[in-house]
């Protein structure tokens, strides 16, 4: 994965819920107020990997690794058509929920199953297809339960 990329984002399970958040409300950064996945922008020289496990414990406190990735995809940005992005799904066991500190980005932060994020309303709008993409071709999150 050393092809240049902009960022990285997760849909992160834990246990069998999914873990979201509603973005801050400010006209100064894409997509206020909509639900989102954890993750961000690419810092410096960071892998994928290495952007979304800082973002990950940055936004939720949470320590992931290699072994909590059960899939990845890249795709284009939905913010320029010449830039690229990763999506992961992690999985975490639900005991993971104890550990969860929410950072200082975004207004607050829910776990629900995946069935309620399909109909979540206003949610940045690539999200929907890369976990559909998953849905269709991806494992279970459900093993680390």
């Amino acid at each position: 994965m050393t092809a240049p990329f902009d960022g990285a984002k997760a849909a992160v399970f834990i246990g069998e819920q999914l873990l979201i958040y509603r973005r801050d409300n400010r006209p100064d950064i894409p997509w206020p107020d909509y639900w989102d996945f954890p993750g961000g922008g690419r810092e410096g020289a960071e892998t994928p990997e290495e952007t979304l496990f800082r973002e990950v414990h940055e936004e939720f406190g949470l320590c992931v690794g290699q072994g909590d990735v059960i899939w990845t995809q890249r795709y284009d940005a939905a913010h320029r058509p010449d830039a690229k992005v990763w999506f992961f799904v992690l999985a975490l066991p639900a005991s993971a929920e104890a550990e969860i500190v929410f950072g200082e980005e975004g207004q607050h932060w829910a776990l629900m199953p995946l069935e309620r994020v399909w109909a979540l309303d206003p949610m940045v709008p690539s999200l929907r297809k890369r976990l559909a993409d998953w849905v269709a071709t991806g494992p279970s999150p459900l093993r680390n339960t």
